[in-house]
C-alpha cells in the first residue's frame, strides 16, 4: 500500500519556521520529482515547490529565498523548510511523489497556521 505520510506542520508566529516532511514507503520504482502544494481557507490549491531526483529545485515567486526544499532518495522522503512565515502562508500544505514512468501520488496534508 503506497502511503506518503506529511509531517511537521504546526502553529508559528510571523517570522517564525517550520519543517515539513514527507515520507513516501510502497512505492514501486524510483521518484523522479517532488512537489508541494498549498491549499489556503477558501482557496485553491496552488503549487509551491519542486525538486528533482538530481536536486535541481525550483520556486513559486512569493517563497523563493524563504523556503528550501531537500530530500532524501534512500529514505524517499523530501523536506521543505519555511523561514520568515508570514500570515500568507497558512495553508494546508500537500506534498506529491511523481514517477515518469508510473502514477503520483498524494499525501493527506498538514495544517500550517501562521498568526500571532
Amino acid at each position: 500500500q503506497v502511503q506518503l505520510v506529511e509531517s511537521g506542520g504546526g502553529s508559528v508566529q510571523p517570522g517564525g519556521s517550520l519543517r515539513l516532511s514527507c515520507a513516501a514507503s510502497g512505492i514501486i520504482g524510483s521518484i523522479d520529482q517532488w512537489a508541494w502544494s498549498r491549499q489556503a481557507p477558501g482557496g485553491s490549491r496552488e503549487w509551491v515547490a519542486s525538486i528533482t531526483n538530481v536536486g535541481s529545485t525550483i520556486y513559486q515567486h512569493s517563497v523563493k529565498g524563504r523556503f528550501t526544499l531537500s530530500r532524501d532518495n534512500a529514505k524517499n522522503t523530501v523536506y521543505l523548510q519555511m523561514n520568515s512565515l508570514q500570515p500568507e502562508d497558512t495553508a494546508v500544505y500537500y506534498c506529491k511523489a511523481l514517477q515518469a514512468s508510473g502514477p503520483n501520488y498524494w499525501g493527506q496534508g498538514t495544517q500550517v497556521t501562521v498568526s500571532s
